[in-house]
């Protein structure tokens, strides 16, 4: 492609409002641009890259057994309701009307589309399983669109869904797929790892997401130092149990005045105790009953795992208003001792704690010397806390570590949640109906693409890995006056587009600067750069992401960037 024919509309300066790598330079070297909050063309270049991403992964995902189809963006409100996700999916779905009023969504996701189609087309055992898959743009009305492509409201997604008669098929479906997700992400050059992940609003269970290594990944992974052991925080369990503690001489529970100290640390510190030795006290409403959960004073509450303790849908702390109407204080003085209208809840090692403090549902009071097994009534001890880095790796080897990261991925086992909702059956080999069984997998690709830049770039701009740059070779003549350049120039980019060698060709009337800044900037693998020796057909070659340098003579010139690329 002639430069001079393309729309590439790079720029100096740092965009205001892109606070990331990717976001900055996506934007700088004319691959995208904003058309609303978190909506955003791709251009050219940036349409380029999309395509190989999509390219990689459509050959993994058919080597899998996976058969591409498309469906539907605009979805009937009837299909979600079926499903009871209409209501319970929230503000991100973007809803709509058409002209005689009927509901519809733009598709976040295609579960009830596809259990729909599956429904209506398939009825015997014989035709089971089966895996289709599809490139599409999703819609999610994100609260605050941010970081580019990384958070938007319109994204281009794989999503695959598997139909299985039980679950030893989907279970080997599951591990192909997590395979060819592995093999997706290497060859787009990722440094990546699966983690155990909590399957949200998809429902289902056993599921994993693919996290990318990076500094401003919005979730955070916990990994053991010593093994293979990978989880979202979310999901990663304590296995720390804590021994009971046995004290001889026992203090009496007493209530002092903490004025104005609201928080455990601040409590803490008036008391002049430790922080491990408090006892926080927050106030859950959990599908609309109360729950009083207790941690740790320097732990603090996983609110995925007390939806999963009880099979919740909503899960979220009480208002101010509903603290004092339930236990007559704020939120920052609840506490355990005589409760006897709320559940109370605790975490493990709420247990071992001995001559601990906790608040007196009265403002501005606390006890001290609480003893939990004397002193308060606890319904039931589990594992509720967000683990911490040092605390043991839960498979028993090494210790935690925590790293930011960025879902790129994410495999779910959904078992029956949607294909029971949407009576989705078929005949097994005896003539019974059977309810069939259903995985689904996903991959952000726009997504992808944002992390890619994310790991690859230096203080020039982009250094796109080869699979994926939206050019091999990136071809500048210095003086496009200079008919001997010119001449050369057109040569080399007649050979190598006959070899199939995807080259970008610089033909602008631009200075040598800019154009190798603009080249810098945009990334593309190897440069190749036709000046003063172009009447020897000498050519300098650059390699983007090393910096190397060195002369070719065109006559060795396919044969070395054979080697190169």
């Amino acid at each position: 492609m002639r430069q001079s024919q393309t729309l590439l509309p790079t720029l100096k300066e740092t965009p205001a409002g892109a606070d990331i790598k990717s976001h900055q330079l996506l934007l700088r070297a004319g691959f995208i641009r904003q058309t609303a909050s978190g909506v955003y063309s791709f251009l050219p270049l940036g349409k380029k890259v999309l395509t190989k991403v999509e390219a990689i992964v459509r050959e993994e995902m058919e080597n899998a057994g996976a058969v591409e189809m498309l469906m539907p963006a605009l979805q009937p409100s009837e299909l979600w309701k079926e499903t009871n996700r209409w209501d319970n999916f929230g503000p991100e779905l973007m809803r709509l009307h058409d002209r005689h009023h009927r509901e519809f969504a733009l598709g976040a996701t295609h579960e009830e589309v596809i259990t729909d189609l599956i429904r209506s087309e398939i009825n015997s055992y014989k035709k089971l399983p089966l895996t289709l898959y599809q490139i599409q743009t999703k819609f999610r009305d994100e609260k605050r669109p941010r970081f580019g492509l990384l958070r938007g409201r319109e994204f281009v997604m794989k999503d695959a869904y598997s139909f299985h008669t039980n679950d030893e098929s989907l279970d080997e479906v599951y591990d192909r797929l997590f395979t060819a997700y592995s093999n997706i992400f290497k060859r787009c050059g990722l440094n990546f790892r699966a983690v155990i992940a909590d399957s949200g609003a998809m429902g289902g269970k056993d599921t994993h997401e693919f996290m990318v290594l990076s500094e401003v990944g919005e979730d955070t992974i916990a990994y053991s130092d010593s093994s293979d052991y990978a989880a979202n925080i979310e999901m990663a369990p304590v296995i720390d149990r804590y021994e009971d503690t046995k004290q001889t001489e026992i203090d009496e529970l007493a209530l002092v005045s903490t004025p104005n100290q609201k928080t455990m640390v601040e409590v803490a510190s008036f008391l002049n105790r430790p922080l491990d030795q408090g006892i926080k006290s927050l106030l859950f409403k959990i599908d609309e009953e109360f729950v009083l959960v207790l941690t740790r004073g320097d732990h603090d509450v996983n609110d995925i795992k007390l939806k999963h303790i009880y099979q919740a849908v909503e899960v979220e702390l009480a208002t101010e208003e509903e603290a004092k109407n339930l236990l007559g204080a704020s939120v920052g003085s609840l506490g355990p001792v005589n409760v006897k209208n709320v559940e109370v809840i605790a975490d493990y090692s709420v247990k071992s704690i001995v001559d601990g403090y906790c608040g007196a549902n009265e403002d501005d009071k606390h006890y001290i010397n609480v003893q939990p097994e004397r002193d308060l009534v606890i319904s039931k001890y589990e594992d509720i806390r967000f683990i911490k880095e040092g605390d043991l790796s839960p498979d028993g080897n090494g210790i935690i570590k925590f790293a930011k990261g960025i879902e790129v991925g994410h495999v779910f086992k959904l078992g029956k949640v949607y294909t029971e909702k949407m009576g989705a059956n078929y005949l097994d080999e005896f003539g019974k109906s059977q309810v069939m069984t259903m995985g689904c997998y996903g991959i952000g690709v726009s997504r992808t693409l944002a992390a890619i830049v994310e790991q690859y770039n230096d203080e020039n701009g982009i250094t796109w890995p080869s699979a994926v740059a939206p050019y091999q070779i990136h071809m500048l003549t210095m003086q496009s006056n200079k008919e001997e350049q010119v001449e050369l120039a057109e040569q080399i980019y007649t050979t190598l587009k006959e070899n199939q060698i995807d080259v970008l060709y610089d033909d602008r009337k631009e200075r040598p600067g800019v154009k190798f800044a603009d080249s810098d900037l945009i990334g593309i693998p190897v440069r190749l750069t036709i000046g003063k020796k172009a009447n020897e057909g000498i050519i300098e070659c650059k390699i983007r992401a090393t910096g190397e340098q060195f002369d070719i003579h065109i006559s060795e010139l396919l044969g070395r960037l054979q080697e190169v690329l």
